[in-house]
């Protein structure tokens, strides 16, 4: 039986790995407020897959790690607007189980995993996605 990872020191070694780019090439992130000491609420960023519609756009999602983070996955939000099938039209509101790999959410799971995964969708639905520079228009 492995030990379990406390909630700081798993967030400590996802902000290492968003800072030092450890990660996947299209997707980062990192603490909003860097003198949050209780790492709650990051910034991510999802590059446009390539050869899409969506090829050299940034999309910027924020994501909201509670207390009960990772056994519980983080609210993640969309700062503008995007029409995919597991983002809420009126919020910008992620519906993690509505990603298939994410709809049971499994604590090894980060927030790298999130951004690539949605990253996926919008390939999948490349044909389908809009983006609007105001998600309260």
């Amino acid at each position: 039986m492995s030990a379990v990872v406390p909630r700081n020191f798993r967030l400590l070694e996802e902000l290492e790995n968003g800072e030092k780019g450890r990660g996947a090439e299209a997707c980062s992130y990192g603490l909003a407020n860097g003198g949050d000491v209780t790492m709650t609420d990051w910034n991510g960023t999802i590059l446009g897959p390539p050869h899409s519609v969506h090829e050299n756009r940034i999309y910027s999602v924020n994501l909201h790690c509670g207390q009960d983070y990772p056994d519980n996955p983080p609210a993640v939000s969309f700062v503008s607007r995007v029409n995919l099938p597991c983002v809420d039209p009126r919020t910008g509101k992620v519906d993690l189980t509505k990603i298939p790999r994410l709809s049971v959410w499994k604590r090894e799971f980060t927030m790298e995993t999130i951004l690539i995964e949605i990253r996926r969708q919008a390939r999948r639905h490349d044909t389908s996605i809009t983006i609007c520079s105001n998600p309260n228009s």
